[in-house]
């Protein structure tokens, strides 16, 4: 089964209604420029949706990107009010938001990592499993990684074969996971038959 389309931003303010699409690393330089990690599909598209706020909501910042970086979802940029060095120091780990009102709508069977972070993780079954806690992507398509109600947390393929629902009005995924994928096989499961 092909794996689901996802896009930007891995963290979610809910109070705040706002996404993080990137946060500020070390300067680059000594004329303010600054290298970001990106949370968008592609790491320059950062600078294409106008300002960004800190986590206070208080500053805006532009930014205009001016290189690319070594490592994935990076980017070199300069923000608006950043001229320096010293200045570049002083807003490393800023993390940069945009309201969720402001991202383009996603299409049929895509979504944003922020909306599936927080929804229920239910069984087919109508058991509850636990919690979407993160979206990750270490190179072979998109898995959920679920707080368990019950037990150590658990990594899902996020694919429809795995995943078949996702109800973003309800709240909830629904998984039918292959057997071994949730729970390891029991000891006596393992042992060969004499």
């Amino acid at each position: 089964m092909p794996a689901r389309t996802h896009h930007t931003a891995t963290t979610v303010d809910a109070a705040g209604g706002r996404v993080c699409m990137g946060v500020v690393g070390a300067p680059h330089g000594v004329r303010g420029a600054v290298r970001i990690r990106t949370f968008t599909d592609e790491p320059a598209a950062i600078a294409s949706y106008g300002a960004l706020e800190d986590e206070a909501g208080a500053r805006h910042f532009t930014l205009q990107i001016v290189g690319s970086a070594k490592g994935d979802g990076m980017v070199i940029a300069k923000l608006s009010g950043v001229a320096d060095r010293d200045r570049a120091e002083t807003v490393r780990g800023l993390r940069l938001y945009l309201p969720r009102a402001a991202l383009p709508p996603t299409g049929e069977d895509e979504f944003y990592h922020a909306d599936l972070v927080g929804l229920a993780a239910m069984l087919e079954d109508g058991s509850r499993l636990g919690t979407v806690i993160a979206v990750h992507d270490f190179g072979a398509g998109d898995v959920l990684e679920i707080a368990r109600d019950s037990g150590q947390p658990v990594v899902v393929p996020f694919t429809r074969a795995v995943v078949p629902v996702v109800d973003l009005a309800a709240g909830r995924v629904v998984l039918d996971p292959p057997e071994g994928l949730i729970d390891p096989p029991r000891r006596e499961e393992l042992q060969e038959p004499a």
